[in-house]
């Protein structure tokens, strides 16, 4: 989910420096601030940064006035979801009393209705987290007089969202209990010490035994070892990781690069980015929100601004928003868009993409916006980022931090949280059913799983790129949400595997590039829409004709797709619009295998950075 680094020990010499060194290699999941709290009896300390990229090295200097020889403690690095990421909204959060600290990964979607009930009984909040209600409903359950592990229990009973979570109280101060849904955790045992960690790196060198935490399990951890049970009490018993990694595969999840453990965390990126979007009356909801529903109805046009990938989710987008909320909507680059004297002003809704929410093209493109009038909507990963402050309203993506430069887990989240923001426009105009609206909705939730079951299929797409391993041209053609799907394929292959690569709407072959056909090309052919299929078959036809050998993309049992084209990529059937998400990630690990094939460094293409911040 959000994607934060949890590191704990219980039973250490000195835990202090054991939190340092794992948040210093758990920084590849975050690293908006960082937090650590040292547990000993009756007392609780902590310490916390908000420093960006320096967070952990700052965090170190302040914890110079940390008390000596205390064996317990937690740590967090964070990447933010909920809150800005200043030193008030880092990790561990505290209870009033300031005995019980905690950290947390994920999303609690009914945080604002549990931080209603405790403010009424008198408890104060410090921070915009979602996390702290954690704090403060154990902290109510612990004056009832339960324990620290029943406490916690009864919490996440109460709890809806996505959490890995580890919990210490002064007055348990050899105890950590940790639990998860869906983000990850572990656990690791040594002679005396007991660690729980979100990935193995942080605790690689410490435990001799690794253990996984599966979902809705709930860990005692002591110096001796744990005890693992469900969330109504029954014992269970947590599977053995077998780990013989080096620290940098351990980094990459045991994957030999962060792009395949970026694709991979596909499915958990697209739930975070899906979680709490409709609040108690059916209201598809914002993150950040200044606008009213009135200005929103009132809008007649959309523009949507981006670059590269995320170019390619908001012409996606376009699609989505027009049939859904019926309102026109235009798809600029982001760095033409300033340059062209656009016609906008405040019944236009402009709306930003950007991963890092600091991508210069579309910044400019938004103050050119809003100086205007216009009113201004930024789509980004990066929580508080430049675009984010600057606009009226904020949905964020929550994919985690990427750190392939080549966009991944990062753009199927743009299209997933576009498509949220689709069905909000269509909600607040009044142009969809209740009804519709919760269909729609209910078939994005369903994606997820497609995905991963597109990611299963792996070894058939690698089987391809093997057979086209002498190619040197590709053309990539679509139909509809095809066309974005397509030029998003041939990105991914251009900035990895360097070889040449064109995206085109099917229907533009004989207007120029049908002359550039001949033996040897290759031609891949987004073929999940079963109302174009035949008109694809058509330009599947022309170009098989000059001698291209095609690799479709088509939906499971199209027999017809499959009985004319050379290599076939199958991919869970969906619905078109929804059909993005699976079809880009079989273009995702095209595009790997024929670099990799060719020996290149996925991660780190040449001449790109991650994020353009220069124009």
């Amino acid at each position: 989910m959000s994607m934060c680094g949890i590191i704990g020990v219980v039973g250490a010499s000195d835990a202090l420096p054991i939190l340092l060194e794992g948040l210093e290699r758990l920084e590849y999941r975050g690293y908006d601030s960082a937090g650590v709290a040292l547990v000993a009896p009756g007392r609780t300390w902590r310490a916390r940064s908000a420093d960006g990229t320096e967070s952990v090295a700052h965090l170190e200097a302040s914890c110079a006035a940390a008390p000596a020889g205390v064996g317990s403690g937690i740590g967090h690095t964070r990447w933010a979801t909920h809150g800005a990421p200043g030193e008030h909204n880092a990790h561990p959060h505290v209870d009033c009393a300031g005995d019980i600290a905690l950290i947390h990964n994920g999303i609690i979607e009914n945080h604002a209705e549990l931080a209603v009930d405790l403010r009424s009984r008198g408890h104060i909040f410090t921070s915009a987290t979602d996390t702290e209600v954690l704090a403060h409903r154990i902290e109510e359950l612990r004056k009832e007089g339960s324990d620290l592990l029943g406490s916690v229990r009864a919490t996440l009973h109460e709890v809806r969202g996505a959490f890995a979570l580890a919990v210490m109280d002064a007055h348990e101060p050899d105890v950590i209990i940790a639990a998860r849904r869906i983000s990850p955790l572990i656990v690791g045992t040594s002679t005396g010490a007991t660690y729980l960690a979100s990935d193995v790196p942080a605790i690689l060198d410490r435990a001799e035994r690794f253990f996984v935490v599966d979902d809705d399990q709930i860990v005692r951890l002591t110096p001796d070892g744990f005890s693992v049970t469900d969330l109504d009490g029954n014992p269970v018993t947590l599977r053995e990781l077998d780990v013989d990694w080096d620290l940098e595969t351990a980094q990459k999840g045991g994957f030999d690069d962060f792009m395949t453990k970026e694709m991979n965390e596909q499915p958990d990126a697209l739930r975070a980015t899906l979680l709490d979007r409709v609040n108690a009356t059916g209201e598809i909801t914002l993150d950040e929100l200044s606008l009213t529903n009135e200005q929103i109805a009132h809008a007649t046009k959309v523009v949507l601004v981006a670059c590269g990938s995320s170019f390619h989710a908001a012409m996606v987008a376009k699609y989505a928003i027009e049939r859904w909320a019926r309102i026109s909507v235009e798809v600029d680059i982001a760095s033409e868009f300033r340059y062209r004297d656009p016609v906008v002003d405040n019944t236009t809704l402009v709306i930003g993409v950007s991963q890092s929410g600091e991508t210069i093209d579309t910044i400019q493109a938004l103050r050119e916006a809003k100086s205007r009038g216009a009113m201004v909507v930024a789509v980004a990963n990066v929580v508080d980022s430049s675009m984010a402050r600057e606009a009226d309203a904020v949905l964020y993506t929550r994919a985690g931090l990427e750190v392939c430069v080549a966009s991944t887990k990062a753009v199927l989240a743009q299209v997933a949280a576009l498509e949220v923001l689709a069905l909000r426009l269509a909600q607040v105009r009044g142009v969809m059913s209740t009804t519709d609206i919760a269909a729609r909705l209910a078939e994005l939730q369903g994606v997820p799983e497609l995905v991963a079951r597109t990611l299963d299929r792996d070894d058939a797409v690698a089987s391809i790129a093997s057979a086209l391993r002498d190619a040197r041209d590709f053309f990539f053609l679509g139909r509809h949400v095809g066309f974005p799907v397509a030029l998003e394929g041939a990105l991914k292959l251009k900035e990895i595997s360097y070889l040449h690569a064109e995206g085109y709407p099917a229907g533009e072959l004989k207007h120029g590039p049908l002359a550039l056909i001949e033996p040897g090309v290759v031609v891949v052919a987004i073929a999940t829409d079963d109302e174009l299929r035949e008109k694809l078959l058509a330009n599947i036809a022309e170009v098989k004709s000059r001698g291209a050998t095609v690799v479709a993309v088509c939906s499971d049992g199209d027999s017809a797709v499959e009985s004319v084209a050379d290599y076939v990529a199958h991919v869970p059937r969906t619905d078109p619009l929804v059909s993005p998400l699976v079809d880009i990630v079989v273009l995702q690990q095209l595009a790997y295998h024929l670099a990799r094939g060719r020996g290149l460094n996925v991660d780190r293409p040449r001449n790109l950075a991650k994020t353009v911040t220069v124009e």
